[in-house]
């Protein structure tokens, strides 16, 4: 079944894909609403990517993630499981069981976060603050911080970090309301990457042995 780290991964990489599209026009300062129009426009060109990046959540070890995105098709690679969506069947496997569960990939069920609603999602779910402007080796990071105001969010505010020169998302750290933070960093991002739809797709052949839950 479902776990509470699934969960966590899910929310996580929705809020990610929904980052890239944000429509800043409205609750924000005029500078956080400008870097975040500017990061949106670059991304909204990139019809897919793959991204390499650490994730850390306070208190443990950081651990590397993988996601490849196209249009509302992913799958993303995390912490000994992996994420299929198709676009219609969700699927995610879990390397330690051999086991997979499969979900309709229902996005009413998502809420806000759902990566087919990124370009209205954050116009209605937070409100943005401009916070600073750091150094970080040879780069110049603004730093934004997003408040969430949608009192049923698992989220409470998001603070990401966008470099100034090209306005490249850095690095973001999401606040969940019972405590828990966790940091992202990007250390790879390969925009407009050549992927089969058929990627996006669990295939049993590919795992010998798995076991398979219908949650259909």
């Amino acid at each position: 079944m479902l776990n509470f780290k699934t969960n966590v991964l899910r929310l996580s990489f929705m809020l990610v894909a929904s980052l890239c599209c944000i429509d800043a026009s409205a609750q924000g300062d005029k500078k956080s609403s400008e870097i975040l129009e500017a990061m949106s426009a670059r991304y909204q060109k990139i019809k897919s990517f793959k991204a390499v990046f650490t994730y850390k959540p306070t208190g443990e070890k950081p651990l590397k993630g993988e996601a490849t995105v196209k249009g509302t098709k992913f799958r993303l690679k995390m912490a000994g499981q992996e994420i299929f969506n198709d676009g219609k069947l969700m699927a995610t496997y879990i390397k330690e069981t051999n086991e997979v569960n499969l979900q309709d990939f229902d996005p009413t069920q998502t809420g806000d976060l759902d990566p087919t609603k990124i370009y209205s999602a954050y116009k209605k779910g937070f409100k943005y603050k401009y916070l600073q402007e750091k150094k970080e080796g040879a780069k110049t990071l603004d730093v934004v911080e997003l408040t969430s105001t949608n009192k049923n969010s698992q989220v409470d505010k998001v603070q990401i970090e966008v470099e100034k020169a090209t306005r490249a998302i850095s690095s973001w750290k999401i606040f969940q309301k019972n405590g828990q933070q966790v940091t992202y960093k990007v250390d790879q991002f390969q925009p407009d990457v050549k992927v089969a739809d058929s990627y996006f797709a669990f295939n049993t052949k590919d795992y010998p042995g798995v076991e398979v839950v219908d949650l259909r």
